[in-house]
């Protein structure tokens, strides 16, 4: 048997996605009633996570991918380096992503785009693992092929033109043919192309689908979910199987903690509850001033089986995704909305932790159980601040015993907090208001109460419970990871600093105090905001994976998510690792999903980065829209970002991102100058920095693609006249308008 296990796997690691069944057997020599035994041999490894079935009933070997494969460029990230991903993919789930090298692969290659190979470039690659996923290296570049993308289908004097939603395309198509009936303003999807005319190149596109109508006031996020391949909507398998879940009952697994009054505490606009908590003061002589922490989480694996429809689903999304008018749900409503949302006053399965804390904040202990909780009431942020402020209204005052034991649990826990000193950058988020047609209404800060500091705590320390818990048990699962900042990263901050009267040594030990000081000299300067946008570009980007190697934004060493499965499938994950580790039923983790773990990190880390660029392109949709009849009005900005293309600029007002071209900054010659983040001319001296605040007016918004135009009202500071452009050559940008003008 051991035999058979060898050469399967050896012929398929020599041949993923290759073989069928029976092409196994005739490779193997399998004939007769042998072929019996191969049928099992091979449904045991599928089974047992050793090899994956396709849908097209190929095999390969678990968490692996060929080791060639055509790989499409498809981004040019912030450090040069081109990201790919597999052309054609047909697998479950978005196409994994991977960075795209050219010569010899090495821990020294940098991997910066070469002239051969751009957006959309597609090329055969040797496919390699490395610690961060896998890395392709270009063996042949090939033909660009036809890639699809979405555009607006408008008519100008010349006929049918296709209008990019991509805001960074600056080119619009040709359609080599539109259907029938299509109508002007129509989103379309298409495939580009280019013919040939005369002594020129002509971009055409082949329009492959009509989607619907892009004046729709609610299109922006139709759009940008279209744009970044989110799945949309449930099959009717997923639905038929949400539709026959039932609340399940007390046993011998699931604990009844009915009797604890848990309550939560959410957003005004929340559509599911997916935590609950209470605190109590530790009666145990020994924990003297202690607190007794509860937080119950929706139990989330009770319902999502391993495997099943909605495990598949739910896998495949990644994640839920929040965009302004709309959530494109991780789960179907009957668990987010139902089941699986704790509403008050309705028993509701659970995951809960039972933590107990000293006075001064530090944890002694805790305690994981599968329960039937009932929440003994729902609060708003702000309901519950009013509670904790002395003033409850009607809701909070059915409860004021209960909160004001939260917020005194709260109180230690911040002790330790501040102790552990995690990374303090407060930049303002702000709310699109948007009403029932589809129109943004306004574009409001939102508040941020100590109630939404006590949430985040208790969450924190239920995350660090879990993987602490598991740790502790030597059991492998899937963790959120933040690593400290590369030198590159606080270099670049180094350069920057000493521009606003601020410095940092890079030659220090970096420690989330020391950015902390930062932040906090900042403040005194009126520089929280620039200086914070800064910091937080210095960070690398979470992530998640089955090996720990703690968060270094929060100062923990042991970190995983575990309180939103209703929205996270890296929370459903560690549940089910909870349930096998501390034998809480027989809906654990799998040995299949254990072998996929790091597939799977690899997976949701890229899921919850293309939500984040939908969640960031819908909402500048939706500001583009709210601004477009203010085109000529003028705003206070601040500059928040600078390149040698020009200038990034944030509204004071609405928190709009929008640019400014070098091209319109003047007739004289500008240049960059990248330790500084600035524009500086080469003829006056005169600059405009990073983080400096300016008056603008808005010259061009198109909502189609959430772009933003404006125009530099404030003169640039004095300073001294360059001697030389740093990057080899001066740059001109002419005062004339030479950008096509964009439909609206």
């Amino acid at each position: 048997m051991d035999n058979l296990n060898n050469d399967i796997l050896d012929l398929i690691r020599a041949n993923p996605d290759k073989f069928i069944l029976k092409d196994i057997a005739r490779r193997l020599g399998v004939k007769g009633d042998d072929r019996r035994t191969l049928r099992k041999t091979m449904r045991e490894m599928v089974e047992g996570g050793v090899l994956v079935k396709t849908d097209r009933k190929t095999y390969r070997i678990a968490g692996e991918l060929p080791g060639v494969m055509v790989i499409r460029v498809v981004e040019i990230d912030d450090q040069g380096d081109m990201i790919g991903v597999p052309d054609n993919w047909k697998d479950d789930g978005p196409a994994p992503r991977m960075i795209v090298k050219e010569g010899n692969i090495s821990k020294k290659s940098k991997g910066h785009a070469s002239a051969q190979l751009g957006m959309n470039s597609r090329a055969l690659c040797k496919i390699k693992p490395d610690e961060n996923g896998y890395v392709a290296q270009v063996m042949k570049k090939l033909g660009r092929g036809g890639m699809r993308h979405l555009g607006i289908l408008y008519q100008d004097g010349r006929g049918w033109k296709i209008q990019p939603v991509d805001k960074k395309s600056r080119n619009e198509f040709r359609p080599t043919k539109v259907p029938e009936g299509t109508e002007i303003d129509s989103l379309v999807e298409y495939r580009t192309s280019s013919s040939k005319r005369g002594g020129s190149y002509e971009r055409r596109a082949e329009i492959t689908k009509i989607i619907g109508p892009a004046n729709d006031p609610k299109a922006a996020s139709l759009i940008s979910l279209r744009q970044h391949g989110i799945p949309v909507g449930f099959d009717d398998d997923v639905m038929a199987e949400a539709a026959k879940l039932k609340l399940p009952k007390i046993d011998k697994y699931r604990e009844d903690i009915r009797h604890i009054p848990l309550l939560t505490i959410d957003p005004v606009d929340a559509k599911d509850f997916d935590d609950a908590i209470f605190a109590r003061m530790d009666d145990d002589p020994k924990n003297k001033g202690g607190w007794i922490v509860w937080v119950a989480i929706a139990d989330v694996a009770a319902f999502v089986q391993p495997d099943s429809a909605l495990d598949k689903t739910a896998r495949t999304k990644g994640n839920s995704v929040y965009l302004p008018d709309r959530v494109e749900p991780m789960l179907p409503e009957e668990l987010s909305a139902d089941l699986c949302s704790l509403r008050p006053h309705e028993d509701r399965a659970c995951m809960a932790v039972r933590m107990r804390f000293r006075g001064d904040g530090s944890k002694l202990d805790h305690k994981f159980v599968r329960g039937m909780m009932r929440s003994h009431a729902r609060l708003t942020y702000a309901q519950a601040q009013e509670g904790f402020d002395g003033n409850p209204g009607e809701v909070a005052e059915t409860v004021i015993d209960t909160l004001n034991d939260i917020f005194a649990a709260y109180k230690a826990l911040r002790k330790a907090r501040n102790q552990r000193a995690p990374l303090a950058i407060e930049l303002p988020e702000r709310r699109v208001n948007i009403n029932d047609d589809g129109k943004v209404t306004s574009i409001t800060l939102r508040e941020r109460f100590d109630a939404h500091k006590l949430v985040e705590e208790f969450m924190v320390q239920a995350n660090v419970a879990a993987a602490q818990a598991l740790a502790d048990k030597g059991v492998t699962t899937i963790v959120r990871n933040h690593e400290p900042p590369a030198r590159e990263k606080l270099q670049s901050l180094s350069d920057f600093l000493p521009a606003v009267g601020l410095k940092w040594n890079v030659g220090e030990r970096v420690s989330t105090q020391r950015f902390n000081k930062l932040l906090a000299m900042a403040s005194e300067k009126d520089l929280t905001e620039t200086v914070g946008m800064a910091v937080l570009r210095s960070q690398t980007q979470a992530y998640y994976g089955p090996d720990p190697k703690g968060h270094f934004g929060l100062s923990l060493t042991h970190y995983a998510h575990f309180t939103s499965p209703i929205r996270r499938y890296a929370d459903l994950v560690v549940h089910r690792a909870l349930i096998r580790t501390f034998d809480l039923g027989h809906d654990g983790t799998t040995q299949e999903e254990f072998t996929r773990l790091k597939e799977t990190s690899e997976h949701i880390s890229n899921t919850e980065r293309r939500a984040m660029a939908a969640e960031r392109d819908a909402k500048d949709r939706y500001i583009a829209a709210y601004l477009e009849n203010r085109v000529g009005a003028e705003f206070p900005a601040r500059i928040t970002g600078a390149t040698k293309a020009g200038l990034f600029i944030t509204l004071d007002e609405t928190g709009a991102d929008g640019f400014i071209p070098a091209r319109i900054l003047g007739a004289d010659y500008f240049m960059f100058d990248e330790k500084t983040k600035s524009l500086i001319n080469t003829q006056t001296g005169g600059t405009y920095r990073f983080g400096r605040k300016v008056s603008v007016r808005l010259k061009e918004a198109t909502p189609v693609t959430g772009g933003l135009i404006f125009e530099m009202l404030s003169k640039p500071e004095k300073g001294p006249r360059p001697k030389h452009n740093p990057r080899g050559r001066n740059q001109k940008y002419g005062s004339s308008n030479r950008g096509r003008k964009k439909r609206r």
